[in-house]
């Protein structure tokens, strides 16, 4: 992907929040469904529960509402809505229209579907969108698998869930947070995990594993070479929290300790396209990103597809100003 050209108009976020529906199905809860047991998942996976439940729209509508409110704009003055999820609540129209409505918003609204690299997908529209000349875009991540989930398949059942994400995004005077990014795609790899129309997720989980370690690191080294950065000064990794084992691996392959990583997957299991804001949204809540910070967003999903982004927290010296 191209270097970020010198001169254009960046951006920074300035609210998040995060939804997760109230029903928690834990593994011992699985352990009367499958033939599984807590331990196996633990060991395979790092999950120890997950929340089910709800629609696309109603959880992206409780997520978006908690960024606006933090970051105190008027919803009418958001210029764009971007809703990344691979599980709409309709084929038409687009779970996003119904969002806009919801959330009181007068703009653009679309979907992006990259499964679980959607939100970074979501982010570098974003930029591009305030780049041209947006001045606020909401991006969301949000995902309800478990109604693609098939909940009597050990293999995939123990994994997925359904959360949501949000985050708004400034524009601000010179250069933003963004500093570099990368997306990619490898098609002959979608055997590997999909849901034909109407049906579950099918996945081959060794196949998976093998590309998913390989595809978040070439996409991350290439955004912090992008970035003019390297691994040691990344201060936080978030990664697709998808299986531990996975995020341990690419840790270890970047040279990034894995507590520079935030992981939240023990108690939400695999979001796809909410589980990067859902570990963003966790570390800052817990104050683990200071103004200035080199934060790293990575995922992989299906297609496969991988999407990394490196942000300086609150832009060049931690305190850009946003546009009025």
């Amino acid at each position: 992907m191209p270097t970020i050209p010198s001169g254009v108009r960046g951006a920074v976020i300035t609210g998040w929040g995060t939804a997760l529906p109230p029903k928690v199905l834990t593994n011992h809860d699985l352990e009367k469904m499958l033939d599984t047991s807590h331990d196996w998942i633990v060991e395979r996976s790092g999950i120890h529960e997950r929340h089910v439940g709800g629609t696309t729209a109603g959880l992206s509508v409780e997520s978006g509402r908690k960024a606006l409110d933090m970051a105190g704009i008027d919803p009418l003055s958001i210029d764009a809505l971007v809703l990344a999820t691979t599980t709409p609540d309709r084929c038409v129209p687009a779970t996003s229209a119904t969002v806009q409505q919801a959330l009181g918003l007068r703009c653009g609204a679309f979907d992006v579907n990259a499964a679980c690299s959607g939100f970074d997908y979501a982010l570098v529209q974003a930029h591009g969108m305030i780049a041209l000349g947006a001045k606020k875009v909401l991006c969301i991540g949000t995902d309800t698998l478990a109604r693609i989930t098939d909940w009597t398949d050990r293999n995939t059942a123990v994994l997925f869930a359904d959360g949501s994400g949000a985050v708004v995004l400034e524009a601000v005077e010179g250069p933003g947070q963004l500093l570099g990014w990368d997306l990619d795609a490898d098609g002959s790899a979608e055997k590997y995990l999909y849901a034909e129309l109407g049906g579950n997720i099918q996945m081959e989980g060794k196949e998976v594993f093998r590309r998913a370690v390989r595809i978040m690191v070439d996409s991350a080294t290439k955004s912090m070479s992008h970035a003019g950065v390297t691994a040691d000064q990344i201060a936080l990794v978030v990664p697709h929290q998808a299986n531990i084992r996975i995020i341990e691996a690419a840790c270890s392959r970047l040279d990034i300790p894995m507590e520079k990583a935030a992981v939240v997957l023990q108690h939400t299991g695999n979001t796809s396209s909410a589980s990067i804001p859902l570990a963003l949204c966790d570390a800052l809540d817990n104050g683990r990103v200071q103004p200035g910070d080199l934060v790293l967003l990575v995922g992989f999903g299906a297609g496969m597809t991988a999407a990394s982004l490196i942000l300086q927290w609150g832009g060049p010296g931690g305190d850009s100003k946003v546009l009025a």
